[in-house]
């Protein structure tokens, strides 16, 4: 898994835009900025509809302030659920929707989860980034069906 100190890998995948989907490289839509990303396993499932995208949308006036440019959401998806998703959250041109559909980029920060066997395929397990200027400055990833450092309260609080 990708670690503090380590730069964002280089891989194409899909941001969700009003019009569906383009390509765009992580590392370079980063570089330059202080970026939140959280990543969850996927849209519209319970947990992230219910708490994880609520919570960065309804915060994102208070990230801001902390000095955040950007605050970004990953997930195993394709761009136009991403769209979907965001649109029923308010999230379109808030949030910066990242669509993994073949879970390149989560494969790539090492943080790919097999959920094959409740039927989901590959995933993105669910966790928090704090990116700057394209380096990890921190990342914590939650155990497996827990909610506990990845929402933006604990999110807010390593902000400072």
């Amino acid at each position: 898994m990708i670690a503090v100190g380590q730069k964002i890998p280089s891989v194409t995948i899909k941001q969700a835009t009003p019009e569906g989907g383009s390509d765009v490289d992580p590392a370079a839509l980063f570089a330059g900025k202080k970026v939140v990303m959280f990543t969850l396993p996927g849209a519209f499932t319970p947990t992230c509809s219910q708490k994880h995208l609520p919570g960065y949308v309804k915060e994102l006036p208070a990230l801001k302030a902390k000095g955040v440019d950007m605050v970004a959401c990953l997930s195993v998806n394709d761009a136009w659920v991403m769209k979907a998703w965001a649109e029923q959250h308010d999230a379109l041109g808030k949030i910066v929707m990242l669509a993994d559909g073949s879970a390149a980029f989560s494969k790539a920060l090492g943080i790919e989860l097999d959920l094959t066997k409740a039927s989901m395929g590959m995933r993105c397990n669910r966790g928090v980034f704090v990116i700057e200027d394209g380096t990890v400055k921190s990342v914590d990833m939650e155990a497996a069906g827990k909610f506990e450092v990845s929402n933006v309260e604990s999110c807010m609080i390593k902000l400072g």
